[in-house]
């Protein structure tokens, strides 16, 4: 990667620091976000045309707070503190922080002084006045400013961004990588494109190149490699990278757990070996999969078992083509995504963050197994994956499908797995994509499904009672899927969806829908 201009972003341990990255990444700049107490070396290692430092829980103040690296003010690189990283700038630099006496939380208006400054420039701004709407999430504030630098915006509550001009070292006491913050985008635009002088050359193009140059460093010449295929674009792309670049030496594994949509063995199969042309092994473990799930109720304990059985699967389906065709795999190829790495918050490399879920391709994986991993997507987000896919040439349908997770409906089964509470899903789920494709809403939302919930309630049904299962709807809009808002949905659609499922899946009669943003839900329930 150090053939492009790189942004360090040093994660403080928000849950928004991801975003950051993902706005960084949408200028076409390569970034990576790091711990802030990573080894000196890895940050150096980066070579960073500049450092954006992220916010965090912490107050500069206490003792044992995450710090500064001393490496970042020394590299003589632009620096962008956010929020706590701003403070940390203060702390740091000579000035003063201080608990606020008037905390700010959501939005919030800044004005900005007459202060000229590279980072606020070409931001649309109101005639009448300097103010810009922002999104605020601080108890701390920034009381005295260090020498040399000056407020470049305020509150009536705080100091709300400050700026040394000459050194290109800057502080925002507002989040700019969130939707709340519209102009918060082009404020990174500023300080990353113009402050740092950073290249926009991160692009699909570039990646692929780099990406098959990579797998075939790690693979050798005449190394072998199996890829677990669900059929998504994530698992879809990476075996299209590994395709390119080692040929006939990739064999793709389809695991049928039991635990896909309706239809979807027989598709993953029809468009991945006879339309692609790719060496693919079906595996059909569905005894397995629901054995080991049996009893099961804990979704952690639900994804590390997949996590687990997944790879049991892979290397009895590999040694089964090694005898086939007399070469052994030593490598396992997964389509491993950023937002999969940074929620399972693995402590080797995100010690700061919290851990939200256990993703089973990245915290479910057992110690003991055969293969080394390949993860040739791990740094991208999934509209970057989609942006590769289509590079590629891989098919719309296989692009532009809704993210499906690994674990598959295990975990949009609130409770214990069965087969025939796996059927009714399958069931519901269908009808509500079906109704919003025939609505013409697919591609308008970025992920749907149907979850089967532990509840059942009474109901009235031909004139007779009945006591039946209900049936969660959930689809949302998103274009990072770090952060997501419940899609509004016409009433129409989701009434034509609950009538068909009510009357069409037996054992439901209760249908509601999810209208939880993301936070404080995730999107998926497990």
């Amino acid at each position: 990667m150090s053939k492009h201009d790189t942004i360090a972003i040093l994660d403080y341990g928000s849950q928004t620091a991801q975003l950051i990255a993902r706005r960084v990444r949408d200028l076409h700049v390569y970034c990576e976000l790091i711990p802030w107490d990573a080894p000196e070396e890895r940050i150096a290692a980066l070579n960073p045309a500049g450092f954006i430092l992220s916010g965090g829980p912490e107050s500069v103040y206490d003792p044992g707070a995450p710090r500064l690296p001393d490496q970042v003010l020394a590299s003589g690189r632009p620096v962008l503190g956010i929020c706590y990283g701003m403070q940390l700038l203060a702390h740091a630099l000579g000035g003063r922080v201080d608990p606020a006496a008037r905390r700010e939380y959501g939005l919030a208006e800044i004005t900005l002084t007459d202060i000229v400054n590279p980072l606020f420039a070409g931001l649309q701004l109101p005639a009448s006045n300097f103010q810009l709407p922002v999104w605020m999430s601080h108890g701390d504030h920034v009381a005295d400013l260090p020498p040399t630098f000056a407020p470049l915006a305020i509150t009536p509550a705080s100091v709300a961004a400050m700026g040394d001009v000459g050194s290109g070292i800057y502080g925002v006491q507002f989040h700019p990588e969130v939707q709340h913050t519209p102009q918060g985008r082009a404020l990174l635009r500023n300080f990353v494109l113009d402050v740092c002088g950073c290249r926009p050359d991160w692009t699909p193009a570039n990646f692929i190149q780099e990406a098959v140059a990579a797998i075939q460093a790690q693979v050798g010449g005449a190394g072998h490699v199996i890829c677990g295929l669900s059929g998504g674009v994530d698992s879809a792309v990476a075996a299209a990278l590994l395709q390119r670049a080692i040929g006939d030496r990739l064999t793709c594994i389809f695991v049928d757990h039991g635990l896909l949509r309706q239809g979807e063995a027989a598709q993953v199969v029809e468009t991945f070996q006879r339309h692609m042309g790719m060496r693919l092994i079906a595996v059909n473990a569905v005894e397995e999969f629901l054995a080991d799930l049996a009893g099961v109720t804990d979704p952690e304990i639900k994804r590390k078992r997949i996590g687990a059985r997944f790879v049991r699967t892979f290397e009895a389906a590999e040694a089964q083509a090694a005898r086939a065709g007399g070469a052994h795999a030593a490598f396992l190829a997964q389509g491993t995504l950023y937002p999969d790495v940074i929620e399972s918050a693995s402590r080797s490399e995100q010690r700061t963050a919290r851990t939200i879920k256990t993703h089973h391709n990245v915290g479910g994986l057992p110690e003991d197994m055969q293969f080394a991993l390949i993860e040739p997507l791990r740094l991208l987000f999934k509209d970057e994956v989609r942006a590769v896919g289509e590079a590629l040439g891989l098919p719309d349908e296989i692009v532009w499908r809704h993210p499906f997770p690994g674990p598959g409906l295990a975990i949009r089964i609130l409770g214990e797995v069965t087969w025939s509470r796996l059927e009714t899903l399958r069931q519901a789920d269908a009808i509500f994509l079906e109704e919003l494709r025939a609505a013409g809403l697919y591609r308008a939302v970025s992920q749907a499904f149907a979850v089967l919930l532990p509840v059942r309630s009474v109901g009235v049904m031909g004139d007779g009672r009945t006591y039946a299962d209900t049936i969660g709807l959930r689809a949302v809009t998103t274009d990072d899927f770090m952060t997501a808002d419940w899609a509004h949905l016409p009433y129409d659609l989701l009434g034509r969806a609950s009538n068909r499922i009510v009357n069409e899946v037996p054992g439901v009669n209760r249908v509601v829908y999810d209208i939880s943003s993301k936070p404080p839900a995730t999107i998926e329930w497990e």
